[in-house]
């Protein structure tokens, strides 16, 4: 029988008041159970975020200083349990072994980056028209926080979230996927291991749309970050508007590569290959469109389309897979629809569009990696996110006309270009309509100091990461003080 897990609340391990749990699956073998979480309801939920109310002010009293170095030591002791970590990350999620350990460290020196944070100024001095008059601003706390996180970095995106959060004062809520909750646990375990005082950081499992409006409207939640779909985000968005809390979303993406015939053409197929199928294309970042010159277009397609076909598939404790499995078997169902969408529609398969074929493939929730060549800017394919091994290839006559196909969708989160051309790069980088420019780059990716969000439908203008998140997570209080009489 598989292990059961519980909800974190209140610095202690709680069962779910309904008594309901879920099965966290393997998307590389559905038999390999990793245990039952809670799927929990508008009770844990009201349980865990009145537990972070009262933890508050105490936890908001601390010097800055006090908090990072609760930080620090949770970043020792996960980087002592990384391997560990990783392979539960890899068994729920479906990515390699490699990429989730990678995953696990970054959230590793995302805890330290935010605990180094706690040294810095937090406000600045103003010139007063008064001589006699100190004027000054501080940033404070916002007060009990909502975390609503995916599956596809199930550590590093609550760990982005939560490490800035708790940094500046605030409590908070977290409601990981339900479809990789042990990762989320064991993060829950290194801050309690790490001494953070109860109530501060709480873990509640199970189906968002059993309590979400809880999370989001409760009278005692001050500020919801949401990462996920865009229909639960402006879900989310609404309700923090009607009952006045700060909210900020993170959603989908439809990025793209453009390649000038100047490009190096390898650095540009490894790179869009890398962008496209790593982690099984489920990222918001993945490369899903390939804008590419017209002169260049032939001979870049027969090399993308060779190295593909040379990719291998399997579970991510297979040395040899470049790519594991989807998260679930409706992933999959709906990648494969998908995908016939776009034949129907006249997009040409250049490789892929199917399920690999063996025993091992036969437990788990694959798809090939797919490339659709020719693609036409109003098929579907080239506007809806597939979030999946699925690429498009377009053509461009010149530099201005991929620009304007790469902008033609309604979402900006990133893109890249390869060239040489120094003069195209800074165009670029204008011009773009989106809120990551890479210039040589992968779509795919930001450092913890730089600000990580998008523009159009990806975001909600705001921005995580680096000194945004303290941006987020503060208020700022403006403070005169004159001499007495």
């Amino acid at each position: 029988m598989s292990s059961r897990y519980a909800n974190f609340i209140g610095g202690s391990w709680a069962a779910p008041a309904s008594g309901a749990y879920l099965p966290d699956i393997n998307p590389a073998d559905r038999n390999d159970i990793l245990g039952e979480f809670p799927n929990s309801d508008e009770a844990d939920a009201g349980r865990a975020i009145e537990a972070a109310a009262a933890a508050q002010s105490g936890w908001a009293a601390l010097a800055s200083q006090a908090r990072g170095e609760f930080l620090r030591r949770a970043a020792d002791i996960l980087e002592k349990r990384a391997d560990a970590v990783a392979r539960d990350l890899m068994r729920e999620e479906g990515k390699s072994l490699p990429e989730a350990k990678g995953e696990t460290l970054r959230a590793v020196a995302l805890l330290r980056y935010y605990a180094a944070e706690t040294m810095r100024p937090e406000g600045e001095v103003i010139p007063s028209a008064s001589a006699a008059t100190f004027l000054y601003t501080r940033r404070v706390p916002l007060g009990v926080c909502t975390l609503i996180t995916p599956w596809n970095f199930p550590i590093a995106i609550p760990v982005w979230k939560a490490a800035p959060a708790l940094a500046f004062g605030n409590t908070v809520v977290l409601k990981p996927s339900e479809h990789a909750p042990l990762t989320a646990w064991h993060v829950a375990q290194c801050l309690a291991e790490a001494g953070l005082p109860a109530g501060v950081f709480n873990v509640v499992f199970g189906q968002g749309a059993r309590f979400g409006q809880t999370l989001a409207a409760h009278p005692a939640i001050a500020a919801v970050s949401f990462t996920g779909s865009v229909r639960a985000g402006k879900m989310l968005a609404g309700w923090a508007v009607t009952h006045g809390k700060k909210y900020q979303l993170e959603m989908g993406g439809k990025n793209a590569v453009i390649v000038l015939p100047d490009a190096n053409l390898d650095q540009a197929v490894t790179l869009t290959l890398q962008g496209a199928f790593k982690s099984a294309g489920e990222k918001c970042t993945a490369t899903a469109r390939a804008i590419i010159h017209r002169d260049i277009y032939a001979e870049f397609t027969a090399r993308l389309v060779e190295k593909t076909k040379a990719l291998q598939v399997g579970p991510g404790d297979d040395p040899n897979a470049y790519l594991g499995p989807v998260i679930t078997q409706e992933a999959q169902q709906r990648i494969l629809q998908a995908i016939e969408a776009a034949r129907a529609e006249g997009a040409e398969l250049l490789c892929g569009g199917g399920v690999p074929r063996g025993e091992v493939f036969d437990k788990g929730f694959y798809v090939e990696p797919t490339i659709f060549g020719n693609v036409r800017p109003q098929m579907r394919v080239a506007q809806e996110e597939v979030f999946g091994p699925v690429l498009c290839l377009m053509q461009a006559d010149d530099f201005d006309q991929a620009l304007a196909l790469l902008n033609d969708v309604e979402y900006g989160l990133s893109a890249s270009l390869f060239t040489r051309d120094l003069n195209a790069a800074i165009q670029f980088a204008e011009r773009a309509q989106v809120g990551m420019v890479r210039i040589n780059g992968e779509t795919a990716g930001v450092e913890p100091q730089a600000p990580f969000g998008g523009m159009k439908a990806s975001s909600s203008y705001s921005r995580e990461q680096g000194q945004a998140a303290r941006d987020f997570f503060t208020q700022s209080k403006t403070i005169s003080i004159d001499r007495a009489g």
